[in-house]
């Protein structure tokens, strides 16, 4: 494990492999930590790096990463981080494979430096569909279990104002507009979702704002696993080559 640190925050991250960077965005929601993969049916570390430089990295305050809190924290603080990480290894493009909550945070990564994203792959994304209070619970429990563990350096009130800030929304993919996430150009690779937090109704509208998109609707079992982790490969190789 590498460590990445800047002023109070310290982003975990590993380095695996050579060739054109992609950034891992684990699943897990706010728990959005490296080990998370092993979770899913299609390990990107294994697939994509003997083939690239993959680097899989922790989200603050997730796994080993730490860093503060503040009243102003919001989707953009996560996606700072992550351009951060990519400058300090020297990165100035780069692809991305997300999950789960990994969905926004390539979103937010192609609207705030769209001309970095090469191209990328967001399997099962978090979306609304009758599920706001599922999210609003899911970042109680993160937020409750930092503040336990360290009340002063996680305040109660700069919790609640991120807790606003990024999941009291009615917004489709909580981020951002519906027009805005049509205004995404980079290539872009979907594979659904199907349950509360990952909604099949989310990746439909994603894949409808993102009409040129190449779509797997079927991929957790087998032979469709086997099917969409080429795909996925060609698909990099086919924007990174």
């Amino acid at each position: 494990m590498l460590e990445y640190t800047k002023g109070d925050l310290c982003l975990a991250y590993e380095v695996h492999g050579k060739g054109a960077p992609i950034l891992l965005i684990a699943p897990g929601g706010l728990r959005s930590e490296r080990g998370m993969w092993a979770n899913s049916p299609i390990d990107p570390l294994a697939l994509l790096s003997p083939h690239f430089q993959v680097i899989s990295m922790d989200q603050r305050n997730a796994g080993a990463s730490s860093g503060p809190i503040e009243a102003d924290h919001s989707w953009q603080t996560y996606t700072q981080d992550q351009l951060d990480l990519m400058d300090y290894l020297g990165h100035e493009r780069f692809a991305v494979v997300g999950m789960c909550i990994g969905g926004p945070y390539i979103l937010n990564l192609i609207k705030t430096a769209p001309e970095r994203v090469r191209a990328s792959a967001v399997l099962q994304t978090i979306g609304r569909d009758d599920n706001r209070q599922a999210f609003l619970s899911m970042f109680d429990g993160w937020a409750d279990d930092l503040h336990q563990g360290a009340p002063d350096t996680f305040p109660a009130s700069a919790l609640a104002d991120q807790r606003r800030r990024m999941f009291e929304n009615d917004l489709t993919f909580l981020c951002m507009t519906e027009q805005e996430v049509a205004q995404c150009r980079p290539p872009m690779m979907i594979l659904d979702g199907a349950d509360t937090y990952h909604p099949a109704a989310a990746s439909q509208r994603l894949a409808e704002l993102q009409p040129q998109a190449e779509r797997l609707t079927q991929w957790k079992q087998p032979p469709d696993t086997e099917i969409a982790a080429s795909r996925m490969l060609n698909f990099f190789q086919s924007h990174l080559g």
